[in-house]
């Protein structure tokens, strides 16, 4: 009884505590869309990207409801860092659906005009010269000005915003002093729509220049205004990383979510004392302050990581200062000369992409072509042969489908839509039909000579080593793909070449040569197929360079560029997480400028996460079972032939 009066009370406190409107709320997921083409739209850069944002505390003033149920103590504030817009993954702050839609274009558009703001002058001074009121207040000035249809909306934003704010009189001290500046710039910013001074521009009595040192962190949340006090801390925390790991294989721990976390840059002491602890009972409250984060291996235990990072208000981020784990597997992947491929070419010089400078850096890369070295004939199973003839017959059956050409007058098929234009204009002329020129209703078959280059792209890293299923690991399931695609594109007729890819740094991009475009597909290339071994890091930007350098020499009409991966790209040099998204982005757009046609196929469950931004929407296709990789790969394949 008392259980269940308590979840009674727990419910009706909760419910009169809240002050959303959940049946207006919408979500980031169903804007993001739309949200990316307004922010790129008004002038923001391509190289930034929205996210989540992640619920901080504030210091504003609660209602006795909210104390009651516990909450309202945090809020997804909207964000600007070095990198990415972060907005709240849900709006249910209005009651009407439509102004939670407005507020997300609007944070959209005010990120990228405060980007803009930021990169006029040096962006580590911008938000500590004007302040967090005051640099919302030049953004939103110079948005209204340059869009000025978005008025009237903004003053309706504004009106019920400003309804939902706490009085300031009932508040008292600091608080009452920062919320009468938010709300006087509140105000002002409505002023500005309607052409009144801006702050610094004639204004007499400008309350936000009173104390330019307010911070979103003390009072109720700004749904309206983006906070950008991050974008310092973190470029200087991208600084010191660079200069500290510079030369290092050093790789950063992935992320369990898309949520932007509050972090600041600290030290770390490291103590020795690995059974001593002293007791300071003062200290308890202060141990959650700090949390090291060591890379987690695969004795580690899966800990709730997310939940414990989204109760803490601020991430400690420290250089751990050890990189012996990093060294040792570096040592471990280099091969002995005895031990390799053959080496057909290296030294072949690619340049590569640096998103922070906005520039191609000239040959930063090194190529090595190897040929994989053949221990044994490749014995392939049954049942692959069986498969590979199947799929080898359906594209056979492209290459002997023949094109029907309409306009004749007589042939093997009536063309009923040249029929039917035939009778309209004949009866709108008012003619006899019998009378008329012979019609040209009838359509023949004629074969065309096709033109078509494919190039296959496989990843061949060491996360190809995991397992598929039960008895097959993603090499196995890659290498069964490959012996089925030189299969069918033998049979389709059609020149191929297969390349698989590795990399250790940038000075080893491995590309193996499974079947040039000059050999013929034979027991030869079908036992390099079959003789492919995972290992490495996947410079994948790099690849794509390569194999489009090779496909650009081609004479067909059509040249297609097949990338088959199973993950995202990443090498030991700092090429992981956006550098190397931005890299193979701007790989795929070169190849795309150069006439060829990317495509990418994948079994990455993550892979909706990147790949659109990589090639595009309709550039990709993701299998779900790693079983239905051959059979996709060789659709694919005749769905782009045709």
């Amino acid at each position: 009884m008392e259980e269940w009066v308590g979840q009674w009370w727990h419910r009706i406190v909760t419910r009169l505590a809240d002050r959303q409107y959940p049946q207006a709320a919408v979500r980031l997921e169903d804007m993001s869309g739309q949200l990316a083409v307004v922010f790129r739209a008004m002038g923001g850069l391509p190289q930034w990207r929205l996210a989540s944002a992640a619920e901080r505390r504030h210091a504003g003033p609660r209602g006795l409801m909210q104390k009651l149920a516990g909450n309202g103590e945090r809020f997804a504030t909207p964000t600007l860092d070095a990198e990415t817009l972060a907005l709240p993954p849900v709006l249910a702050i209005f009651e009407q659906t439509e102004l939670n839609r407005a507020l997300y274009l609007w944070l959209a558009g005010q990120g990228a005009m405060r980007l803009q703001l930021a990169a006029c002058e040096d962006p580590c001074e911008e938000p500590a010269r004007t302040g967090w009121i005051q640099g919302n207040l030049l953004a939103t000035s110079a948005l209204l000005a340059q869009y000025p249809g978005w008025r009237a909306r903004y003053h309706r934003l504004v009106e019920q915003h400003l309804a939902q704010r706490p009085y300031p009189d009932g508040l008292k001290g600091r608080q009452a002093v920062c919320e009468r500046a938010v709300q006087s710039a509140l105000r002002q910013s409505i002023g500005l729509s309607t052409g009144q001074p801006l702050v610094g521009e004639g204004a007499s009595n400008a309350p936000v220049d009173a104390d330019p040192a307010v911070r979103s962190e003390e009072v109720a949340p700004v749904c309206l205004w983006v906070d950008v006090s991050l974008a310092q801390a973190a470029m200087q925390a991208r600084a010191r990383e660079e200069q500290a790991r510079d030369g290092q294989g050093e790789q950063a721990p992935k992320p369990t979510d898309g949520a932007r976390r509050r972090a600041k840059q600290t030290t770390e002491s490291h103590e020795r004392h690995a059974l001593m602890m002293f007791f300071r009972a003062e200290s308890l409250l202060s141990w959650t302050e700090f949390v090291r984060v060591n890379r987690q291996t695969d004795d580690d235990p899966v800990e709730d990581a997310k939940q414990i990072a989204n109760d803490m208000d601020t991430l400690s981020v420290a250089p751990g200062g050890q990189t012996l784990a990093s060294r040792v597997r570096f040592d471990l992947d280099l091969p002995s000369a005895a031990a390799d491929d053959q080496v057909i070419a290296q030294g072949i010089l690619l340049p590569e992409w640096d998103h922070r400078k906005a520039s191609l850096l000239p040959d930063h890369c090194a190529v090595q072509l190897l040929m994989p070295t053949v221990v044994a004939p490749w014995q392939v199973p049954a049942s692959l042969r069986t498969m590979a003839s199947r799929m080898r017959r359906r594209l056979e059956s492209l290459r002997a489908m023949p094109r029907w050409q309409g306009g004749h007058t007589s042939g093997e098929r009536l063309d009923m839509d040249a029929w039917v234009r035939w009778q309209a204009e004949s009866r709108s002329d008012g003619g006899d039909l019998a009378t008329l020129s012979e019609p040209r209703v009838f359509a023949r078959p004629q074969r065309s000579e096709r033109s078509l280059a494919t190039l296959l792209l496989a990843d061949l890293s060491l996360s190809t080593d995991a397992w598929a299923s039960q008895d097959a690991r993603v090499i196995d399931v890659i290498r069964d793909a490959l012996y089925v695609f030189g299969q069918a594109m033998e049979g389709l007729g059609d020149p191929f070449e297969m390349l698989g890819f590795s990399s250790v740094k940038r000075h080893n991009v491995r590309v193996h040569a499974l079947k040039r475009f000059n050999e013929p597909w034979g027991p030869a290339t079908r036992d390099r197929v079959g003789a492919i071994k995972p290992g490495y890091y996947t410079r994948m930007g790099a690849a794509v360079r390569f194999a489009t350098r090779q496909l650009s020499l081609r004479t067909e009409k059509q040249r297609l560029l097949l990338l088959l991966t199973d993950g995202k790209p990443n090498d030991l040099d700092h090429y992981e997480g956006r550098f190397g998204l931005e890299d193979t982005r701007h790989a795929v757009q070169a190849a795309r400028a150069a006439g060829l046609h990317p495509f990418c196929i994948t079994i990455d469950e993550q892979a909706a996460d990147y790949l659109p931004y990589l090639f595009g929407q309709q550039g990709y296709a993701l299998v779900h079972k790693p079983q239905d990789l051959i059979a996709r790969l060789t659709q694919i394949v005749g769905q782009l032939s045709r």
